[in-house]
């Protein structure tokens, strides 16, 4: 047996996948200023400063994260970041920057944030899950304006911008709506207009005439726009790619299984090896019913452990995806979910 020292997995990150992807989008949007890119939960697995320090690089001067904490790190990359989900508003107090821009998710949050900060209002247009309702708009406003707080932006989220239906417009027309009344309180009240945005990235894909003042663009940045083929989404490209290192070689012969359970019996002399990843690392096990091959069409042998997997070769460094799509079918679920759910301490290799 053959033994090596150990490596770390790696993501690798695919530089000029990104702003062929970013390029795309910019020319959808109309202009690179309108866009939001989001950071969101280590940017999508992708890492967050590593792909703050890119997307400032192409061009981009706003970003979208979770909170504070978020917000802090990537800081100095853009001119605007807005928080989608900040919940310790004391926080606020201590460690707010003039270039946050909070959401408002709830009119009874309203109380608890501090004055003299900018503020998105979140309008719940039919997606039932945050943001104060159409008819609480007026009452919000008045709310912020008492506590001196800067009103930059009125938003809305789509829940079925990726499916055929009618909520994807029922949603857009509330929001249009929501827009009017928004104008005529500004009017009123002698106060500059906010920005409007309520697009994701199939929101932006939709629109056959972009028109808004900022598109928030997440998911189409790393290079996937799932639609099931029913619209005429653009051919993005991956950016991440995963890889691990081999930790050790064996020769196994006919009727010897491999790992846990021993869920995987030879049917001929091979040659198998281990690798260093595993559902620590965040990489899902397997169902053993199904068969998964990586890129360069290797097969993972028997259950994914904790800290490792074997395959069916023995090369040093291994592709184990660069296209999360393929193990999203296996998993029953989506490409986000596989990319987010990779481990935050993987090292990141920008090529």
């Amino acid at each position: 047996m053959k033994v090596k020292i150990k490596d770390l997995p790696t993501i690798k990150i695919n530089k000029n996948n990104l702003f062929e992807n970013l390029t795309i989008i910019s020319k959808k949007a109309k202009d690179i200023n309108k866009i939001a890119v989001v950071l969101k939960d280590n940017a999508y697995g992708h890492g967050l400063e590593e792909m703050a320090k890119l997307t400032s690089e192409y061009g981009i001067k706003k970003a979208v994260v979770r909170d504070l904490r978020e917000a802090h790190i990537i800081k100095d990359y853009f001119s605007e970041i807005l928080v989608l989900a900040q919940t310790d508003f004391k926080e606020l107090i201590h460690s707010y920057s003039h270039t946050f821009h909070i959401v408002l998710n709830s009119v009874e949050h309203i109380e608890k944030l501090p004055q003299n900060i900018k503020v998105h209002i979140k309008v719940n247009s039919g997606m039932n899950r945050n943001g104060i309702e159409q008819n609480e708009l007026e009452s919000c406003i008045y709310g912020l304006l008492k506590k001196n707080i800067q009103i930059c932006g009125v938003m809305t989220h789509y829940k079925n911008a990726d499916t055929l239906g009618s909520e994807y417009y029922v949603q857009k027309q509330h929001f249009n709506h929501t827009k009017f009344i928004t104008n005529k309180l500004c009017e009123e009240l002698s106060i500059p207009t906010p920005m409007f945005h309520s697009c994701n990235s199939a929101g932006l894909f939709r629109c056959e005439n972009f028109d808004e003042d900022m598109a928030r663009v997440g998911i189409a940045s790393y290079g996937y726009l799932d639609d099931n083929n029913v619209f005429d989404f653009p051919k993005l490209k991956p950016v991440l790619s995963l890889w691990a290192s081999r930790i050790s070689t064996r020769e196994l012969k006919e009727n010897e299984s491999v790992g846990y359970g021993g869920t995987y019996t030879t049917d001929k002399k091979i040659t198998i090896s281990t690798y260093d990843l595993g559902y620590g690392n965040g990489f899902q096990r397997i169902n053993e019913n199904q068969e998964y091959f990586t890129r360069d069409g290797y097969r993972v042998l028997g259950r994914v452990s904790m800290d490792n997997l074997s395959l069916n070769t023995n090369d040093n460094e291994v592709c184990i995806f660069d296209d999360a799509r393929n193990l999203a079918k296996i998993h029953n679920t989506i490409s986000y979910e596989i990319v987010t759910s990779l481990s935050p301490f993987i090292k990141k290799v920008i090529e």
